[in-house]
């Protein structure tokens, strides 16, 4: 363990002479109170620390002493329904020894429960053969969740002890002879460093959607399971919002999710709803499969910095254990800002608008953790880590560094707008702007599991958008009566995609998720209203009649039908189109 001084404070960056022995990315105890920092450069005897806590009152001369470990996590059971800060101390615990919510100086919390007692139940037994990754038993840590307990990475050998009982995180449940003939122990817990990927056999090609029962999302711009997305948006355009549909609807097993730097109220909304919520699947609540980190704006800024890496390295464990995780990091906008203060603390040269130079690099390595994979050991297990950040960009502009370097990462955009917020339709994803890189390979998949011509619905869908934008600038400069009336039925129809369909109430108990099912019927219907009508067109109707038919009304009625009904409802809509336009047609005017 290597001790020195403290010689220079500024703000959250510490430099530390007498460091000599220390190593890069080391964790440190930092003054009288033991602050928690961490080792980010290293000039001869001098070490400059980034510390995770407020450093008012630190001065030079106060001592500093080196770990010799590495930023980790514990890996175990107790993290499912728990609220970390950013570096992962349980903030329930850390009240219950301040007695106030404010985070108070040098707090040594275990990230685990080190009393509860867990039930351990081995899948091995003595003399089998394990290696890294193999699952030796399970833990029922919630009523959703059962935790699989691995052997480390690197470790091999043969289990020598292993039984079946009640066990604290920290006692010794297995024991294995190596290859080499040393003994090694095996608890509950496991430790892993947060700046390092943990590792797997093979990274598998994205070739199913994360279904998010969010219509814009699933329908225009699908994300893949184990993909990477981005939702840019200026202030009050439903960023969070959107994040909190993903965490509460997406097909996900186990959701992280990372508040990084927003705001409190914005994490107690979390808090207070997800408890309460049911899991569609299980029925359960939804922080049965849930964990949180919060590191809200009043916060340490430094601590802002590690709070990714501690959630995607917690998803990363989930996902090595074979299941769907989904990754909300909300917002990397304000991790990037805890990266420059501390790159002008070092005095490093500034990149564009003050950033560091090595920002895209850095979101590069935090996105590149997503996949869908082959995990490790002998038996075959697939795991997918989705990740979906939010970037906020000062006055919702998309060209600033931030926003442009996640760009070249993801492949998924959902651009959030103003104006569509201002317009009160929400969610406020632009359908013009907003694109999904993974449509070409996960197409397929939306053709053989939900309806045949599912993509190709789509292609109508996004076809009458794009035409609309066109017709609006011509309705602009001659009025909409100057239009031809395939034209005036395509505005319509565009409307009604817009209105009946993009547009989705977050808070109503039925429209706030839709099935794939519901989401194609829901397209069929609008479509073939648009059909019909054209058909109708054709054989002389009026149009004016035909958009102010009172079926459009059971259309946009539609998406508030229940799960049980969808088939009794689309059919009974259907034959209303037919009956309607089949009148409209016998009106029409003889010339």
């Amino acid at each position: 363990m290597s001790k020195g001084t403290i010689k220079k404070v500024a703000g959250p960056l510490v430099v530390a002479e007498g460091m000599r022995d220390a190593n890069m990315s080391d964790v440190v105890h930092v003054g009288e109170k033991n602050l928690i920092g961490e080792i980010i450069e290293i000039h001869g005897g001098e070490a400059s620390i980034q510390v995770y806590e407020e450093t008012a009152g630190l001065a030079p001369g106060a001592p500093v002493e080196s770990t010799g470990m590495p930023m980790s996590v514990e890996l175990g059971p107790g993290l499912i329904g728990s609220i970390y800060d950013g570096i992962q101390r349980p903030l329930d615990d850390i009240m219950k020894v301040t007695g106030s919510n404010l985070l108070q100086r040098g707090v040594q919390v275990p990230s685990l429960k080190r009393d509860k007692v867990w039930h351990f139940v081995p899948t091995v037994k003595s003399g089998d053969k394990v290696e890294g990754g193999d699952v030796i038993g399970t833990v029922q840590e919630t009523h959703i969740v059962s935790q699989k307990i691995m052997v480390p990475p690197a470790f091999k050998g043969t289990v020598s002890e292993i039984a079946e009982g009640d066990f604290k995180v920290t006692d010794v449940v297995a024991k294995i002879k190596g290859d080499d003939g040393k003994d090694i122990e095996l608890t509950l817990m496991q430790k892993w460093p947060v700046r390092k990927g943990r590792p797997y056999k093979e990274k598998l090609a994205p070739k199913m959607p994360l279904v998010t029962g969010q219509r814009v999302i699933d329908t225009l711009f699908p994300i893949a399971k184990g993909g990477a997305a981005t939702v840019p948006g200026p202030f009050g355009s439903g960023k969070t919002v959107v994040q909190h549909q993903l965490a509460k609807w997406a097909d996900a097993d186990i959701v992280v999710y990372i508040g990084c730097g927003e705001r409190g109220n914005e994490m107690t909304d979390v808090l207070n709803e997800f408890p309460e919520l049911k899991d569609p699947k299980s029925g359960y609540s939804l922080m049965e499969r849930t964990v949180l980190i919060a590191n809200t704006s009043d916060m340490p800024v430094a601590a802002r910095e590690a709070s990714i890496y501690t959630g995607i390295t917690i998803a990363e464990y989930f996902r090595d254990m074979g299941y769907s995780v989904a990754l909300m990091a909300d917002s990397t906008s304000r991790w990037a800002e805890a990266l420059r203060e501390m790159s002008g603390r070092l005095e490093e040269m500034p990149g564009e608008e003050g950033y560091p130079a090595y920002l895209g690099s850095r979101l590069a390595q935090f996105y590149e953790r997503a996949g869908r994979v082959k995990t490790l050991g002998s038996d075959p297990r697939e795991g997918a880590l989705s990740v979906i950040g939010a970037v906020s960009p000062a006055g919702g502009d998309l060209s600033e560094p931030v926003t442009q370097a996640t760009l070249r990462i993801v492949k998924v955009f959902w651009s959030l707008d103003a104006q569509l917020a201002y317009e009160r339709h929400f969610p406020a994803i632009n359908w013009l702007n907003s694109y999904s890189l993974y449509l070409e390979t996960i197409g397929d998949w939306f053709d053989e599991n939900v309806e045949k011509d599912w993509m190709k619905k789509r292609g109508q869908i996004m076809s009458i958008l794009s035409d609309e934008a066109s017709l609006k600038e011509m309705v602009q400069l001659v009025g909409e009566d100057a239009l031809s009336a395939p034209d005036r039925l395509k505005m319509e129809t565009a409307r009604s995609i817009r209105e009946d369909y993009l547009h989705q109430n977050a808070f109503h108990e039925i429209d706030t998720y839709t099935s794939l099912p519901k989401q194609y019927r829901m397209m069929n219907l609008i479509l073939d209203f648009h059909e019909a009508c054209n058909k109708a067109l054709g054989q002389g109707a009026d149009v004016k009649k035909l958009i102010v038919l009172p079926v459009r009304e059971q259309i946009g009625r539609y998406k508030y039908t229940k799960e049980d009904d969808l088939d009794t409802e689309y059919k009974k809509v259907e034959t209303e189109i037919n009956a309607e336009v089949d009148k409209v047609i016998s009106q029409k005017e003889d010339f």
